[in-house]
């Protein structure tokens, strides 16, 4: 799917639609597909998979149905989550999907901003910027970029040192204006493709899933864009 995606980019950027001049990245929470259990629940689910009896019914059948033993726990304003986290990035010119990954809803968003970078490579140009929230504020991912020659985009945070500046507030402003295009799709997916839930038990899966509907995505924006009906 990655080469798959990569081609109809490809192809979009050789009719002159850039894809990265920026990029903003983002997560977000997606429900299991399966009823939440609790942490303790899981272990045990997970130990009983790795037993003989555990991999078939009580008939002696092979398990037609696995419980989702991937997903985990997170409490967001203050709301408990039961599920995974899909972490996107999406160029800010033109609104393509060029990268995504699925990890429990555990994981935190800074972990994966040098991922969502490197697999948005996928022309020749060069990328210019990232814009993110402030999840991803911390030394490492500005060194990440700084170390590419990436421009740094990520919103600033007040610190326990530090308040935040008139100028760091209007600069967050500006990322923001800029950040928008990600919660765009976000919400466009939620609406025509029903992304808050997951559609299958297993990350693998529903990796395969998710990257499917965003070359879809990709390849009816770009038709859009070309004036291609």
């Amino acid at each position: 799917m990655l080469q798959i995606n990569s081609e109809v980019l490809n192809q979009f950027a050789k009719e002159g639609l850039t894809i990265n001049e920026g990029i903003a990245i983002d997560a977000r929470l997606v429900k299991s597909a399966s009823r939440p259990i609790s942490n303790d629940e899981i272990g045990k689910h997970l130990e009983k998979s790795k037993t003989p009896e555990g991999k078939v019914d009580k008939n002696g059948n092979p398990l037609k149905f696995s419980r989702d033993l991937e997903s985990d726990w997170v409490v967001q304003n203050d709301i408990p989550h039961y599920g995974l986290k899909e972490h996107d990035s999406v160029d800010v010119d033109n609104g393509f999907i060029l990268a995504t990954t699925l990890t429990p809803a555990s994981h935190h968003d800074s972990q994966y901003l040098s991922y969502c970078t490197i697999y948005s490579l996928h022309t020749e140009q060069n990328l210019e910027t990232v814009y993110s929230d402030k999840g991803y504020f911390g030394q490492p991912n500005r060194d990440f970029l700084h170390l590419n020659h990436i421009a740094d985009g990520i919103m600033r945070k007040d610190t326990t040192t530090a308040k935040l500046t008139e100028y760091e507030i209007q600069r967050n402003k500006n990322i923001s204006k800029k950040r928008y295009i990600v919660e765009q799709y976000f919400g466009l997916s939620h609406l025509y493709d029903r992304a808050k839930r997951a559609r299958f038990t297993a990350i693998i899966k529903n990796m395969i899933d998710t990257m499917f509907r965003q070359s879809a995505f990709n390849m009816k924006r770009g038709a859009k864009l070309l004036g291609i009906t």
